[in-house]
């Protein structure tokens, strides 16, 4: 095991560098804790380079850490240069980095290519970093921007569009209502359950999911009567799902 503490006369800056590029994800996981825990800007090069590269995640999230620590005027430059980078992870993990950052300075940054980026990965957590750096007069364009990713990739990227769009709290209500009545059903599912999530954070997603399928199968009109037959009573949780099974092959 790497020792990150000096040793045999060795600065502790020399040590935290070879540290960084050591084979044990946790040499390296203390490495990025040391160099976060005493910042010089002298690793502000090495955190940046090694985050392009580091393929254990807690470990990628101590360097964005690290680089937190150092003054934002020396940070945010070599950051941006990042987000040009032609390495998916380097661009991705500076988008994240931003988000921890937290300087709204770098809202700007944030294009609509990076919005709608092909890779998940880079779109998921430029979701994430504009919801965070969006002034308050650019949280509509916002919205309704994201909303046009609705419907895209899988769950768990579902779930990131839903939550970006949720944590924009009210201006996303009406673009929001606009796509439930998209044609596509795949869209209209996806706005509704992340319009049922905005009013309840606490329902869950596959439930909303869940939800939300069951409005756009029946209908909204059909649903609210469904459920209105259910809390008078008039009818059996079972037979209140025949008559919807009816319905939706009616």
């Amino acid at each position: 095991m790497v020792a990150i503490k000096p040793a045999n006369g060795t600065p502790q800056r020399a040590r935290v560098l070879d540290a960084l590029g050591a084979e044990n994800s946790s040499v390296r996981l203390r490495a990025a804790l040391a160099a976060g825990s005493d910042p010089d800007p002298g690793f502000l090069e090495p955190l940046v380079e090694r985050c392009a590269v580091e393929p254990d995640f807690f470990v990628r999230d101590m360097l964005s850490w690290a680089l937190t620590r150092l003054p934002p005027e020396i940070t945010l430059p070599r950051i941006r240069r990042e987000l040009d980078s032609a390495c998916a992870q380097a661009r991705s993990q500076a988008l994240h980095t931003l988000s921890k950052i937290g300087d709204r300075r770098a809202w700007a940054w944030i294009t609509r290519d990076m919005l709608r980026d092909a890779d998940d990965e880079i779109a998921r957590t430029a979701w994430r970093v504009a919801v965070v750096l969006a002034p308050e007069e650019a949280r509509k364009d916002l919205a309704g921007e994201l909303v046009a990713q609705l419907g895209r990739g899988d769950r768990e990227v579902r779930l990131s569009l839903s939550r970006a769009l949720v944590d924009l709290g009210e201006v996303a209500r009406p673009v929001l209502e606009r796509a439930m009545r998209s044609p596509d059903p795949v869209v209209a599912e996806h706005a509704r359950a992340t319009e049922l999530l905005r009013k309840d954070p606490e329902a869950g997603f596959d439930a909303a999911v869940d939800e939300a399928r069951r409005i756009v199968a029946l209908g909204p009109e059909r649903a609210a009567a469904a459920d209105a037959a259910a809390a008078a009573g008039t009818a059996r949780p079972a037979e209140a799902a025949k008559v919807e099974e009816g319905e939706r092959g009616g």
